[in-house]
């Protein structure tokens, strides 16, 4: 299983951006981590195999969105409000689903990993 995280890059506080991963299949659950330099990973948020349910950090809440286009197996991040804080390398993560409104929320619960995307939020 190959992840691919797109759609990073430089934005001013306030502004938005979208991250986009592929998505090996809609039998895996999804997420989106960070990792700003000196930190530890940090969760973002999921999506479920059904991709009716998701679940946000406090952090993002009400700023991120994830969604999901099923026919195109690709998995969106979008990021609104950002803050400098939200300055990190973004990666998808992709877990096999056990059932279909499985939200896996820590890191070691994924099995797969893209390879990141930098995403940088200038005061």
């Amino acid at each position: 299983v190959q992840l691919q995280a797109s759609g990073g890059g430089l934005v001013q506080a306030g502004g938005s951006l979208r991250l986009s991963c592929a998505a090996p299949g809609r039998t895996y659950a999804m997420g989106w981590f960070r990792q700003a330099p000196g930190n530890e990973r940090e969760f973002v948020g999921t999506i479920s195999w059904s991709r009716s349910r998701t679940y946000y950090a406090d952090s993002v809440k009400g700023r991120f969105t994830i969604s999901s286009d099923n026919a195109k197996n690709m998995m969106y991040l979008q990021m609104n409000s950002l803050k400098p804080e939200d300055t990190a390398v973004y990666y998808c993560a992709a877990q096999y689903a056990v059932n279909s409104d499985y939200l896996p929320l820590r890191s070691k619960e994924y099995a797969y990993w893209g390879q990141g995307t930098q995403v940088t939020v200038s005061s």
